[in-house]
């Protein structure tokens, strides 16, 4: 029996002008908790007549990469002429971002309507991820969709996503996170996140522990499922020039460029190839063209993301050990010789003391600020935990201060990078259009979602 774990709040409120009825009662659902359950979503879905049926889908679970993956994946099979559905969490600034077809997230009149829609068949509690995640399956229908792309929320075996019967089912990677909900050991993580591999489905994974891919052999032969594996079956590298090379199941891809930063993005990206060509197997057939201008033109928020350019602003939604190591080893490799000014944020309930205390060494100063949601680690402790790695931080009370502070700090060759946390990288891209810019300091983009 698991625990009910938080998980799928948003960064703050539903973001909606006004707060139309449809938003009222999204807020009304318990935004912080998530049921480990398929019988309160599959219930719902049943009255609202299976949308989840009336497409094919892929599902994509993992620690860290899923949604870069995801949107990878989408953005290929959309330049292809396909259209496609992409459901992703958490959202950063606007709850809408969540529900996206071919690149755009749902219409607030489409939004509005679709919420209507589901709300009339609740008959039973259920949570905000169920809710919004059934809103998605409609719309997605009422879309005519020929194909969706579902990140999993949290685990992957009782994920409300986990109702669909996929072409493909990616398991990214498997690393430590929600040790509370998915078990403390890699083998019941593993366990966990591969229940989205259904009987005599496919399975497709970048994992590389050995005791992962023995627990992921074991569940696809018991599934009579096919696991492919990057390293074995797909491979991927850098050119001399810097572009990438793909070898996968029938095609061979030179000369890629990769849309995200950072070596990981590397993997996801193989990941997404891969799932399109096993795709094209099932009828979505795409042509290089589309596969390499697909992952040419994705963008996905708060991954690695720059803001601005003068000083350097770096957006990277790292939230545990594992994406805080993806992005120190970016920062050692891409943005070596610039001064360094951290902000740092994390949820009580990561593993926020050994996060700082890989990323601090690379740090000339650390900020640390809190957030707006009581989920929010404490102060104090991610103090200690500065001092005793050699730093003495300095505090902000919220993340425009932090955020004004860094700026003010930094001259126009250093780096300000701002992580530890998606509820982070919400406040920030809220934030950064509305702050004042003096002299060259003007952001480089605005992607701010009213």
């Amino acid at each position: 029996m698991f625990p009910v774990p938080f998980w799928s709040a948003p960064p703050g409120k539903v973001s909606c002008m006004n707060k139309p009825t449809p938003c009222s009662y999204l807020d009304s659902l318990n935004v912080n908790k998530m049921r480990f359950g398929l019988k309160a979503v599959q219930a719902l879905l049943s009255r609202l007549g299976n949308p989840q049926k009336s497409y094919p889908a892929i599902i994509i679970a993992g620690t860290n990469g899923k949604g870069s993956t995801a949107a990878m994946t989408a953005s290929i099979l959309s330049s292809a002429g396909y259209n496609v559905g992409l459901y992703t969490s958490p959202h950063l600034v606007d709850v809408r971002e969540r529900i996206m077809v071919n690149g755009k997230k749902i219409s607030r009149k489409d939004f509005n309507r679709t919420i209507e829609q589901v709300k009339e068949e609740v008959t039973q509690p259920v949570t905000y991820f169920e809710f919004l995640t059934a809103a998605a399956f409609v719309y997605f229908r009422n879309r005519k969709i020929d194909i969706a792309v579902l990140e999993v929320g949290l685990g992957g075996r009782l994920d409300a996503t986990n109702v669909c019967t996929p072409l493909v089912s990616v398991v990214t990677n498997i690393h430590y996170d929600h040790t509370a909900y998915l078990g403390n050991t890699l083998e019941s993580i593993t366990r966990e996140k591969t229940g989205i591999v259904k009987p005599g489905g496919i399975c497709l994974t970048a994992a590389k522990q050995k005791i992962v891919l023995k627990v992921m052999e074991e569940i696809c032969l018991k599934r009579r499922a096919i696991l492919y594996r990057f390293g074995r079956d797909i491979k991927i590298k850098k050119q001399q020039n810097g572009l990438l090379t793909y070898q996968g199941f029938s095609r061979n891809l030179k000369n890629i460029e990769m849309p995200l930063r950072g070596e990981h993005q590397t993997f996801n990206s193989a990941l997404a190839l891969a799932t399109v060509e096993l795709c094209a197997r099932r009828g979505f057939s795409v042509d290089e063209e589309a596969m390499l201008a697909g992952l040419k033109k994705t963008h996905w928020e708060a991954r690695m993301e720059i803001l601005q350019e003068r000083p350097l602003f770096l957006l990277d939604g790292a939230h545990n050990p594992a994406g805080i190591d993806s992005l120190c080893r970016a920062l050692k490799k891409d943005f070596s010789g610039r001064r360094l000014i951290l902000i740092f944020a994390a949820l009580a309930d990561k593993d926020y003391h050994m996060m700082l205390k890989r990323i601090i060494p690379l740090a000339h100063t650390v900020i640390l600020t809190s957030l707006k949601t009581v989920r929010v680690a404490p102060m104090e402790d991610m103090i200690k935990t500065a001092k005793k790695r050699g730093s003495v931080p300095v505090i902000a009370e919220t993340v425009p201060q932090a955020m004004e502070i860094a700026l003010a700090m930094a001259g126009d060759q250093d780096l300000v990078c701002a992580t530890g946390s998606f509820y982070l990288a919400g406040e920030i891209k809220e934030t950064f259009p509305k702050l004042f810019f003096y002299g060259n300091k003007k952001p480089l983009r605005q992607h701010y979602c009213s």
